[in-house]
């Protein structure tokens, strides 16, 4: 059975759920949005840290931690953000690191985005 998490995120307009799990397994995309919905300013480092700032929260409400995350993809927009992104990145996780990948896109649904990150996580078994 699959179940949406409740956070504490800005609710969507769009038809999603910030994040479900199914069988133990944590589904979520983040995207760089402050509790208002809008897109924060400052570029590909406040966009990245407000984007692992939902991930960590979104884990959180779930049951999880950084440390329950099993694979990270990460896209951006600029080849050139990269280096920005991982920097950010290792202030938020440790070793052993998730399994990740970083892909190179045109866009995103919204267009003042400059990253996205879509997380796999292994959340503790309660009994």
């Amino acid at each position: 059975m699959v179940h949406p998490v409740k956070t504490e995120l800005f609710a969507s307009r769009a038809p999603l759920s910030w994040a479900s799990v199914g069988n133990g397994i944590l589904f979520t995309a983040q995207i760089p949005i402050d509790k208002s919905g809008e897109v924060v300013d400052g570029g590909i480092e406040a966009q990245t840290r407000q984007t692992l700032d939902n991930l960590v929260h979104t884990l959180t409400c779930a049951g999880g931690g950084v440390e329950s995350l099993t694979q990270v993809l990460i896209y951006v927009t600029r080849r050139e953000d990269l280096a920005t992104v991982n920097r950010v990145y290792a202030e938020y996780v440790s070793e052993p690191y998730p399994n990740r990948a970083a892909v190179i896109v045109s866009g995103f649904a919204r267009e003042e985005m400059l990253v996205e990150m879509v997380a796999y996580a292994a959340l503790p078994v309660t009994p």
